[in-house]
């Protein structure tokens, strides 16, 4: 078995993380449409909008499938990133997939000169939850909704790169 983690870029890459987020939410968590709008908007403003320099996002293949995705971008201030969109689908956990992607994230997130990370999640994703934390992310707020035709609780971390 070969593992990978590239720069998303590939023809297909960006319609693989819409899809492949909405089919897997949804198969798991009975997370409806919406969110799929909600994947498509963040994949659209990255593939139009995003700084190379300060931004970036990846792709894990396994046995050179998509198996996984991440993203990093701005956060709500020149000093923060923001990591979004991690996945890693059904068939390749277990792999330590997540884990290399997060820290291929937060390496590129301290060479582009953040100072912080942060991200926003839902209370069921456990195994993205455990990444975080073992890496250092601490929760910082946390928040009841009504999301995806389901009830969530958002979750905000928060991990400080210059320590």
């Amino acid at each position: 078995m070969t593992k990978l983690i590239r720069e998303l870029g590939t023809p297909g890459d960006l319609g693989w993380v819409v899809q492949s987020h909405a089919e897997s939410y949804a198969a798991e968590y009975g997370w409806g449409p919406s969110y799929e709008v909600l994947i498509a908007q963040i994949v659209t403003a990255y593939a139009s909008e995003h700084d190379a320099g300060r931004e970036a996002a990846w792709i894990a293949e396994v046995d050179g499938e998509r198996a996984g995705s991440i993203f990093c971008v701005r956060g709500p201030d020149d000093a923060t990133a923001q990591l979004r969109l991690l996945l890693v689908t059904p068939a390749a956990r277990g792999l330590g997939l997540g884990a290399e992607l997060v820290d291929t994230c937060l390496a590129f997130a301290r060479t582009a000169g953040y100072k912080r990370m942060i991200l926003w999640t839902n209370d069921p994703l456990v195994a993205a939850r455990h990444i975080y934390l073992a890496r250092g992310f601490r929760l910082t707020g946390s928040e009841p909704h009504e999301m995806w035709g389901q009830s969530l609780v958002g979750q905000t971390y928060e991990l400080d790169l210059l320590t």
